[in-house]
């Protein structure tokens, strides 16, 4: 099957069935894909990161709190 003809299945689908279609295509590339590979320089940056933290020279924050700041700035 094309991915036109995919595309036009998908649209005659209910939007729950849609979902569902979703969590199973993640579902299946979470299977065949346990390592996605990651750009050296996306490597480096995370590396000198978690350094920096480890020196104390980084502050962490919680998720909720960084949240919560940003909802405020971009309301």
């Amino acid at each position: 099957m094309r991915p036109e003809e995919i595309k036009d299945e998908i649209n005659r689908l209910e939007l729950s069935e849609k979902l569902l279609l979703v969590e199973d295509i993640w579902d299946l590339i979470a299977v065949g894909n346990s390592e996605i590979p990651m750009p050296e320089w996306q490597k480096k940056e995370l590396d000198r990161r978690y350094r920096e933290y480890k020196e104390g020279k980084q502050t962490l924050h919680d998720w909720k709190t960084v949240h919560q700041e940003l909802r405020a700035k971009y309301k």
